[in-house]
Order: C-alpha cells, then structure tokens, then sequence
C-alpha cells in the first residue's frame, strides 16, 4: 500500500508526463489516499483532462478538485458566441441526437437539459462541448427517457462487468430496484470505480447509477 507521500509523487509524475497538462499550475495534496487539487486553469478542458489523469493512478481513493478556470484573455468568448458553438458541436456529433439538447450559457457557464435515450448519448453531449473556447464549465442536466427494464438485467450487468478486463468483478455486488442500479463493495482504482458505472450505465432501461464502490487494497 503506497503512503500518501509516494502517491503525491505519483499523481505528481502523471500529470507532468501528460504534454496536455500544464503541472506547474496544479496543486497536489494527499491525505488517507484522497487527492485534492488546487490551482487555476486557462481552460475547462484541461480540468477535465486533469482528474481523468489522477484517476488513473493507482492507489488513489478518492479526488476532490478545488481548481477554479480563469481564462486567458485570447480564450475568452462572449455568451452568444458559445451558445452559437455549442449548438453547431451538439449538431455534428454523430452519437448526439438531432434537437434532444436544450443549451443554455451563462458567463461561460454551459448548462445542457433534455431528454435522450443512453447514457452515451448525454455523455457524448458533455464530451462535445466542454473544449470549445470559453468554457468555465458544464452543468450536464441531460435526463433517460423512462423505458421498460428487463427482469434479468442485474445479471446482465454482472456479466458485463465480467467482461471488463481492467475489472475484478467478483467484489462487486450488483442490485437493481425499478430503473436503478446499486454498486456495493471494493476496488482496487479510482479507475476501476468508474469503469464499474459506465458499465452498468449500459445497461438497457437503466436511469440512474448509484455508485458506492469504495477503493482501496
């Protein structure tokens, strides 16, 4: 088990060796295996890219990101101009589907709203829109569409988080009530947690994925 001064080190490392990231930027503290970042970026994107970066790194339980985005002045957009940007990315991304989307922008603020189908297709949404420049943030409001959930989709889940080969599936309780998945037990990754959620999210008729995975050794 590593200590919280070698995991700082190594949330330290992956964030240097990622050329998208600026580290100097980005403040690293750990405690108990739960990583808090501070700093301030030049834009929404590479907040994101961020703490997909942390999670990625073993050991970590847990991230709480405290980084505010304060744009340089040659990514500032005007409200207009992004909501005008947003619409156009929502409309040529293939996996989003055709006037599903509601948009509303606010100080570079992006809220999304509607209705779709899948999971992928709200997080196609999100993936779309949340580099344009300008972007302080994105509120994903984005709802499932209530559909008929099989009767043995809890198992259906189980087996596909079988199939997941960075996933030890057997410390994974899986229960299901109405449209709702519940994920009990233990990980070893920040990672494996999240993998773990999108696979349940794949399940058909599923609206809501209650992760409470913990992570540790």
């Amino acid at each position: 088990m590593k200590t919280d001064e070698q995991l700082k080190k190594d949330v330290m490392s992956e964030l240097a060796w990622d050329p998208s990231i600026n580290a100097s930027q980005v403040g690293v503290a750990v405690s108990d295996g739960v990583v808090t970042l501070t700093g301030h970026l030049d834009t929404y994107a590479q907040k994101y890219t961020i703490e997909k970066a942390v999670g990625r790194v073993e050991g970590v339980k847990a991230i709480a990101v405290e980084i505010d985005v304060k744009l340089d002045p040659g990514h500032k957009r005007s409200d207009t101009e992004i909501a005008t940007a947003v619409e156009s990315a929502l409309k040529w991304h293939a996996l989003v589907p055709d006037d599903k989307i509601h948009v509303k922008v606010e100080k570079g603020w992006i809220t999304l709203s509607g209705e779709v189908n899948w999971d992928y297709q709200r997080q196609s949404a999100d993936k779309a829109v949340r580099s344009l420049l300008g972007v302080v943030g994105v509120s994903n409001g984005i709802t499932l569409k209530p559909s008929v959930t099989p009767a043995n989709v809890a198992n259906r889940i189980r087996d596909a988080l079988t199939r997941h080969a960075e996933l030890e599936a057997k410390n994974i309780k899986v229960t299901v009530s109405d449209s709702s998945v519940f994920l009990h037990g233990k990980v070893d990754s920040w990672s494996e947690r999240a993998a773990a959620a999108g696979a349940a999210w794949e399940a058909p008729g599923i609206s809501r994925v209650v992760n409470e995975l913990t992570v540790g050794p």
